[in-house]
């Protein structure tokens, strides 16, 4: 077995990055209008977009400012969600994150434990200052798991975005380096 990094696992779950075989996967997240509100995506992608992309892109949280990781079932090897690293600032030493688990994967404890492995690779390895998340207001589930790991609200940003003609309000989350 190839070696991986601690930080980018737990006893179910394995990071990593995207492979040519999760293509079919990314295809279906990718161009699921129910996400669309969350990741502000206005259009679909096409398989060939998500190949090139695999192919392509240089993960590199530094050369890019945004990490996409696979979860990846240890034991069934199957890809059952993303998260995101994105907006990353280096300087002043803080990211976001954004997370999906297949909807047939949920309320398995997935989601804590990859955002977990998350924030030890965050404050342990890029050495990050605060991870940050914006959060539907309405998105209960979220909220509650953001909470249970740490996660403060720090302001409400009114009417952020819209959803079927509806304004919506955001829930902007902090984790610090030091709340630990």
């Amino acid at each position: 077995m190839a070696k991986t990094w601690t930080e980018l696992e737990s006893e179910t779950i394995r990071l990593r990055k995207p492979e040519p075989e999760d293509l079919e996967f990314l295809y279906s997240i990718e161009n699921n209008s129910n996400f669309w509100f969350v990741s502000d995506t206005k259009s679909p992608f096409s398989k060939w977009q998500l190949k090139q992309h695999i192919e392509h892109t240089v993960y590199d949280i530094y050369t890019n400012k945004e990490l996409r990781l696979i979860i990846e079932d240890k034991k069934t090897k199957k890809a059952v969600g993303l998260v995101d690293l994105f907006e990353f600032e280096p300087f002043h030493k803080r990211v976001g994150i954004g997370i999906m688990i297949n909807a047939e994967d949920r309320k398995q404890g997935l989601a804590q434990e990859s955002i977990q492995a998350i924030i030890n690779y965050c404050f342990n390895i890029l050495v990050i200052n605060q991870i940050w998340c914006n959060i539907d207001a309405e998105n209960h589930a979220s909220i509650k798991l953001f909470e249970k790991l740490g996660f403060t609200l720090s302001g409400v940003l009114k009417q952020w975005k819209i959803q079927k003609s509806k304004y919506k309000d955001v829930l902007f989350y902090q984790l610090l380096n030091s709340d630990l």
